[in-house]
């Protein structure tokens, strides 16, 4: 985090990155001085508006963020950023998309949580487009535009009003991980797989083990024994809130649906409180580790790994049969999972995993029998991008074994056209 003073002292001179925080109403001019190296502006959880003409001087810029302002309009002077690739406005108050506000190099838009209802053709006429962040929002339809977005790799349209599920997505050659609950087109009415309801009263929430968009998960203990419960539980308590993937009710729902499986977190109860929301699960093993990173902006669908981090084929193959029987596990329940990546499956020392962060699942069983089928090769791509991701951190040895080969070859056809 930076200061305005700090910046307008000429102390900032040279930096990359540019972040401020300071409840600024308007745009500070002093930002026009890193012209000449700034790449990254962060103005997120501020009080802006607007942003000025001038922000074209910024000749480097490659990625701002604003979000948590007051934006009710994506200003038009973006799409006047020559390099400008990714943009993230989430959670403003943004209602009009102007066709011109979208750059030319556009790869990765951000605008979850505003108040949007139509987005302009010039969407899929961003030819780099990957990535595309859209729920909790008021849209009706999607552009038919987006047939043209062969590069779009991962998709979020969940919280919005769609009434029909969007076609022009679902024939894209790369999308690849795809959430989109929460939609008029995917309520449903079926009666879904049910685990007790217990107060909020019967355990107590100790440290915290993990969380993300749609919730914390913490350790927690039982007040008094429970007999039909292990002793030992995890428990994620939901946000309350639309989320980057969508709402939390929707996420327990298609938790409960996909039911168990042993490289699958069991559900063992669940907390439906008036503003409380919570899932109780087994508790993970101590010993089991993420399996990779979260893609960065450079990589921005793909996974990344610690430098020097590497598994042998034999690991490897170990990992792929077991996510493979949780692929099918999933869509015999007729679940996407919207999220199958390395960072989301934890693994331990004899290369078991356990797959979890169901934030971005969508049930499908209300579809059509093509859409269906559309829905399952969207996630297989998904699949063999995490199998082509586990490949590149293989041994250099193991990439002359006849195995590394044979999945190498398995995943080929799918990944020609990335």
């Amino acid at each position: 985090m930076h200061t305005l003073s700090q910046l307008k002292s000429g102390e900032l001179s040279g930096i990359h990155r540019l972040t401020l925080s300071e409840n600024l109403t308007t745009f500070p001019l002093e930002i026009l001085s890193l012209a000449d190296s700034l790449e990254i502006l962060d103005l997120s959880n501020n009080k802006l508006a607007s942003l000025p003409q001038e922000l074209i001087k910024l000749h480097k810029l490659k990625i701002i963020f604003a979000s948590n302002n007051h934006f009710e309009t994506l200003p038009e002077v973006l799409g006047q950023c020559p390099n400008l690739e990714m943009i993230g406005f989430k959670s403003n108050k943004i209602n009009h998309v102007p066709e011109r506000s979208l750059p030319p190099k556009l790869r990765w838009l951000i605008l979850t949580d505003n108040q949007i209802s139509e987005l302009p053709d010039s969407l899929g006429e961003r030819p780099r487009l990957q990535k595309l962040a859209l729920a909790g929002n008021c849209l009706t339809h999607l552009p038919q535009t987006l047939v043209q977005s062969t590069n779009l790799e991962l998709v979020r349209i969940s919280a919005n009003q769609l009434a029909e599920c969007p076609a022009q997505l679902l024939s894209l050659p790369k999308l690849a991980w795809f959430a989109f609950s929460g939609n008029p087109f995917s309520r449903s009415d079926a009666n879904i797989p049910s685990v007790p309801e217990i107060p909020s009263s019967s355990f107590t929430l100790q440290n915290v083990l993990g969380q993300g968009a749609s919730g914390v998960i913490s350790k927690a203990q039982w007040n008094q024994y429970q007999a039909t419960f292990p002793d030992d539980i995890a428990v994620k308590v939901f946000k309350g809130e639309v989320t980057s993937d969508g709402y939390p009710k929707d996420e327990l729902q298609a938790c409960l649906k996909v039911g168990n499986h042993p490289n699958l977190i069991k559900s063992l109860a669940q907390v439906n409180e008036d503003g409380y929301l919570a899932l109780i699960m087994n508790l993970i093993p101590p010993h089991y580790n993420n399996l990779g990173l979260p893609p960065c902006f450079q990589s921005c669908t793909r996974d990344t790994f610690p430098a020097d981090f590497t598994l042998s084929i034999e690991q490897i193959d170990k990992i792929v049969a077991q996510m493979e029987d949780v692929f099918t596990h999933l869509h015999l329940n007729q679940v996407c999972h919207g999220d199958l990546y390395a960072h989301n499956t934890l693994f331990n020392d004899q290369a078991n995993i356990i797959v979890g962060d169901f934030g971005a699942a969508t049930m499908y069983h209300m579809l059509n029998a093509e859409q269906q089928q559309q829905i399952k090769q969207i996630e297989r791509r998904a699949l063999h991008h995490f199998i082509d991701d586990l490949l590149s951190i293989c041994t250099e040895e193991d990439k002359l074994n006849k195995k590394f080969r044979q999945l190498k070859q398995l995943i080929t056809p799918t990944l020609m056209t990335h």
